[in-house]
């Protein structure tokens, strides 16, 4: 059974339906119900697909945190072979909000660099619901600089609600890593490609999504601050968080058009969460194409990411 959000209401019920249906057939209670069965699965089909095409910016938010949906490590496993992580920044310490290493990728080599949140109570406390500490952007500082070193392409795979804002984590700098990280991804000699995967939070996400290309999942979403903390600041009022999620142009389709983003990844009927594997190679796909057209490019990438993020916003 999935984990239903609120507006998935009628899916669930029609579900519910099937699953009782196919459990009185399998202990013999009823007969013949096979017709009933495909009725009833085609008719919540219709149901996901019509509720999934009308999806509002607040119920997308929902979607890109839903707890089922694949995180960074279901990625790595899937894609990348001889995955290498490496830990800590040489500074402090270990940051496990950050999952950082070398792998292949099609047989080639190349860095990866995301933030994991968890799937389980344990493992969501151990990479603190993926939100990073100032080792985390450090970490993945010293992964990138590894890559430039030695010529290989960096991947980074954003999944974060924002950095982490704790006392220890402003006593030791985390604006100036977040800033130090941006900077790194920006003087990049090699080519570095972004896909956001679930929630892409302020500079929690910047910090290693500044890229040649970014990449968002069909119903991720990317913004400066979440629309609860929006509506707090705003309305003083984080009920009036789906207000927040409508103006804020959070989804990928409206960063698509805004031509912040560069792509978008379609995703499963009702979410990868639903479908995870086809999300991850529809993912894979994308990345693959992206560092395809990437090779083909007529200028270094360090002045194409430049070009890139200084044409965000212009109007002439």
């Amino acid at each position: 059974m999935y984990n239903y959000l609120d507006f998935e209401k009628p899916v669930a019920d029609l579900e519910g339906k099937i699953l009782e249906l196919k459990k009185l057939t399998e202990s013999g209670e009823a007969v013949d119900v096979g017709d009933e069965v495909a009725r009833l699965e085609k008719r919540s089909r219709d149901a996901l697909r019509e509720i999934y095409r009308a999806l509002t910016p607040w119920q997308k938010a929902q979607v890109a945190r839903h707890p089922d949906r694949p995180h960074c490590m279901d990625y790595v496993q899937a894609l990348f072979t001889d995955f290498t992580p490496l830990a800590g920044d040489r500074a402090f310490g270990e940051d496990q909000a950050v999952v950082a290493g070398f792998a292949r990728f099609k047989g080639q080599s190349i860095a990866v660099v995301g933030q994991e949140k968890g799937n389980d109570t344990q493992s969501r406390l151990k990479h603190n619901f993926g939100m990073a500490r100032p080792e985390g952007y450090r970490k993945a500082v010293r992964i990138m600089n590894l890559a430039d070193r030695f010529g290989i392409p960096v991947i980074s795979l954003v999944d974060t609600a924002g950095a982490y804002p704790g006392i220890g984590a402003e006593e030791r700098g985390q604006s100036e890593a977040i800033a130090r990280s941006i900077s790194t991804c920006l003087g990049l000699k090699v080519p570095n490609i972004s896909l956001i995967i679930g929630e892409g939070g302020s500079g929690g996400a910047i910090a290693i999504a500044t890229a040649n290309l970014v990449y968002m999942l069909e119903h991720s979403i990317y913004s400066v601050i979440s629309p609860e903390g929006a509506a707090s600041i705003l309305w003083h009022d984080s009920i009036r968080a789906k207000d927040a999620a409508t103006n804020m142009k959070i989804t990928a389709q409206d960063l698509h058009q805004l031509k912040v983003i560069d792509g978008i990844v379609a995703e499963p009927l009702g979410g990868a969460h639903r479908g995870p594997q086809a999300a991850i190679e529809a993912a894979g796909e994308t990345i693959d194409k992206g560092f395809a057209d990437l090779a083909q490019l007529n200028t270094d990438y360090r002045e194409h990411r430049r070009e890139k993020f200084l044409a965000i916003g212009r109007t002439l």
